[in-house]
Order: C-alpha cells, then structure tokens, then sequence
C-alpha cells in the first residue's frame, strides 16, 4: 500500500512587542518612543521592550541599569499584567472563531492548527493574513505570522517578517529553508548549545544535515535526535489545545539587596502566598519545590526538594523554600527570590491527529 504524503497547516502568532504595544496603545504619548516595561534606571529587570528601544540593543531580561546606558531616553513603565491578560482573552476569543485546536504559548503567541477550521477556507496563508488584520482592526495592536506543516517551522517563520508581517512556508520548501537557515535561528537552540554546534562547524542547517543520527546523539543527547528530525522539517507534536503548564511559580525582584536571610524569609512569605493563590486559581499542586536566587553580580542559582506528596498549601511551601534557603551559604546578597513548584498532578491527555494532505 502507497501512503500519500500528509501534512498539517500550523500558524504561529506572535504579537509584536505585545507589553510595550499595550502600553502604547493605552497612553498615546508613548507612541513612537523607545519604552521598557519593567525595571527601571535604578534596578530591576525589563520585561519588554518596544521596536524603537530594540534598535538601540535593549532586550527583555536586561537590567534596567543596562538599557539605560545603551538607550539614555529610555522609557520606563511599570508592567500591568491584568491588562496584558485581559488583551489576551480578547486576542484568544478571535483565534477561538477560526479553530479550536489553540495552543498557547504565552499571553502573546499561540499556535493553531487550521488544517480543518470554522470558515472553510483552505488557505492558512490567508487566514493568518485575516486573523492579523483583525487584531488590528478590533484591538489596535499588530501581530507576525509564520505558516508552515508543523510547529517547530511556523515558529521559525514567524520571526522571518517581523513586525507585522508574515511568512508561508510551502511543504515542498520546508527542508530547502531549513538548510540556509543560521543555527541560531532554531527555535529551541540557545546560546550555548549554538556556540557548542560552532566548535563541530556547525553554522547552518545544512551543516546539521550532515551530521548523523549518532554524531547528535553522542554529543547532545536526546536533544540530537530532536536536532537531526528538525532539520529534515520532521516536527510531529500536534497542537494541544488544552497545553498544560510544567510548573507554577512567583518571584520577587528587591529595591535594594539583601544579605540576611531573616529578611529574605519575609519576602519568601508573601512569594509563597502569591504561589498558593495561582496554584489554587487552577487546582494545581505539586511534589518538587524549586528555590531561585538571583545574586547581585546577576548570577543564578537553583535549589530544589522533592517531597514525597502533593502540595499547594502556602506553609509548605515556605517551610521547604526555607529549607532550601538554608540548604547551603549564600554566594552574594540577593536582587530575587522565586519560588516554584513542578512535578504537578495534572495528567497530559494523548491526541491522536490526522493529518492531511492540503494546499498552502
């Protein structure tokens, strides 16, 4: 029996410098500025950053301190959550009215399968045209698009055309695309991983290519087999419209540092508080509770525990962040504290998918 090649049609949205074009949208004066959500000149880390910050180097998780040296006009506004959450629904609502295999990522991208959808048309190229256009017009902000047969390449491509633009990428093009492509542009390949592809001349994905099976295993693991699929467009995780979080956590940045732990088990406490109010909002408990420390020298370190049953109760939580506080001596006074938990009692349900065969 001959199997006919199958494919999906995958769109990847990804609102384009979504707090910062809130912000803008909210306060007109803040329109055409080079703006930072989060932080500030003193402190703190940014969490977004607008097109016109970004050329001059400012970048999400940056240091206040730091974006202000590269961009001295800088803008600095304090992150409305809420607002952003409340945006997202209303940007979710319109994706809902097209497919409900919806799978977000976060409060500004989202993937969707519309292999089948709600209005017919065969084009994932023109509804993602259409799907943006809306956007605009209903919520006035603007929005990427990369179309392709499967996630890993729509993810990819959503990047090609930013901002407010979009890029199709047709199943007979996908492996030539993929092998002029830099390294870093994988999705899922970081900075440390690209500059270890670098040192076995690894530059482009026509340099992965060549690399067998059981090079890439040998020296990234299974993450090599990830790498070897990827490169040939082989990506076959489906959408999950009911995606379901790895962990939950809460952190806290400081206005000045710490270097006691006494103090520290104050902040702890209202960390876990905010914990158990977001585990509680979505009946969630976990067994692995993880410290995160951010040292002045902007360092990081991790401390984690197990326990043998499911928690979600604010005591337990700061009783074992506590513990893990104490668990060894402290490097340098500390900027922020987290606190998460994983290993979480949600059960991941399996979907079959069918693919078919269509026309971009």
């Amino acid at each position: 029996m001959i199997v006919e090649n199958q494919f999906r049609k995958i769109i990847h949205i990804d609102m384009d410098a979504f707090y910062a074009s809130v912000e803008q949208l909210d306060n007109p004066e803040l329109v055409g500025k080079a703006l930072a959500v989060g932080g500030s000149e003193i402190r703190g880390v940014i969490s977004a950053a607008s097109y016109e910050a970004r050329k001059f180097g400012v970048r999400s998780a940056m240091s206040g301190v730091l974006a202000k040296k590269l961009c001295p006009h800088l803008v600095f506004v304090r992150p409305r959550f809420e607002r952003y959450t409340e945006i997202s629904k209303k940007i979710r609502k319109i994706f809902y009215e097209y497919t409900d295999l919806v799978e977000p990522l976060s409060l500004d991208e989202a993937y969707l399968d519309v292999t089948q959808n709600k209005k017919g048309n065969p084009s994932a190229t023109l509804l993602a045209k259409e799907i943006r256009q809306r956007i605009f017009d209903e919520l006035g902000l603007r929005a990427s698009a990369g179309i392709s047969i499967n996630k890993f390449v729509a993810k990819v491509a959503s990047d090609f055309n930013k901002p407010n633009g979009q890029k199709t990428v047709n199943p007979d093009e996908v492996e030539a695309f993929l092998e002029v492509l830099d390294i870093k542009k994988f999705y899922g390949i970081g900075k440390v991983t690209a500059e270890k592809m670098y040192q076995f001349g690894i530059f482009t994905g026509s340099d992965l290519k060549t690399k067998s099976l059981e090079f890439l295993e040998t020296n990234f693991g299974k993450s090599g087999v990830h790498y070897y699929y990827i490169v040939r467009g082989i990506h076959n995780s489906p959408v999950k419209p009911n995606r379901i979080s790895k962990s939950v956590g809460a952190e806290r940045t400081f206005n000045e540092n710490l270097s006691s732990e006494v103090f520290m088990e104050e902040r702890l406490e209202s960390i876990a508080k905010e914990l158990e109010r977001r585990l509680q909002k979505h009946k969630i408990a976990g067994k692995t509770v993880t410290l995160k420390i951010k040292y002045s020298d902007f360092s990081q370190q991790t401390r984690s525990k197990t326990l043998p049953y499911f928690i979600s109760d604010r005591s337990l939580l700061l009783d074992t962040a506590k513990e893990l506080l104490y668990q060894e001596k402290l490097k340098e006074s500390v900027r922020l504290l987290g606190i998460s938990l994983n290993n979480l009692n949600t059960e991941v349900k399996k979907t079959v998918v069918v693919q078919l065969k269509f026309e971009f």
